[in-house]
């Protein structure tokens, strides 16, 4: 904990940033019935009947200091989807960093081993090189940014119906590009001498 903690107060430095991931899933649903239009004096009408057409994969991705992020939309969450999030990231979002000094829970997938499932050895130990991996703790996952910002992504974008993962693709593409033009970054307020004194019961018993 306290390792995340102290990366969130490091300054700005675009040799270094600091980038926090997540993912998520949602459920793609379409309508066995055309919804009726709302009108004056009566809302949008749907109905309670729907079909279950798969789960889609969402891969978050901001940079809290910039304001920015990126959010990709897959069709799974293997070892290899994340290890190609994390090429993309490198190559394209972040080529002239020295590291990304990236945040993110300890899930299975990620780690240095899925570069190397997904490329061959020489990439990815290039890219294992440019990352610098700090892991939230056990149920400590509200330590992540990126949870903050999929909590955004859902209420203000995911909380209808989408029948098909490209309208999904094309609306979170719409909102991830609303949100990074309004440059929102996310300041953070909680630090070590904070959870020190507030989280105190986490602590080992000296």
């Amino acid at each position: 904990m306290e390792d995340v903690l102290e990366v969130y107060q490091l300054a700005y430095d675009p040799d270094y940033p600091v980038v926090c991931m997540d993912e998520s899933s949602k459920q793609m649903i379409g309508e066995v019935r055309e919804p009726i239009p709302g009108k004056p004096g009566r809302v949008r009408r749907i109905d309670d009947e729907y079909v279950r057409n798969g789960v889609a994969e969402i891969f978050m991705e901001v940079e809290p200091l910039a304001g920015r992020r990126n959010v990709a939309v897959t069709e799974r969450r293997t070892r290899k989807d994340w290890a190609e999030q994390i090429k993309q990231m490198l190559d394209e979002r972040y080529p002239h960093a020295h590291k990304v000094r990236l945040v993110m829970d300890n899930l299975n997938t990620h780690n240095v081993a899925s570069l190397y499932e997904a490329f061959e050895p020489k990439e990815a130990r290039r890219l294992a090189e440019r990352l610098e991996i700090h892991y939230t703790p056990k149920h400590g996952s509200w330590l992540n940014m990126a949870e903050i910002e999929l909590s955004v992504l859902k209420r203000q974008c995911l909380d209808g119906r989408i029948p098909e993962i490209d309208t999904m693709r094309a609306q979170v593409a719409a909102w991830s590009k609303a949100r990074n033009n309004s440059a929102r970054n996310i300041v953070w307020q909680f630090k070590t001498s904070d959870a020190r004194i507030k989280l105190q019961h986490l602590y080992p018993k000296l």
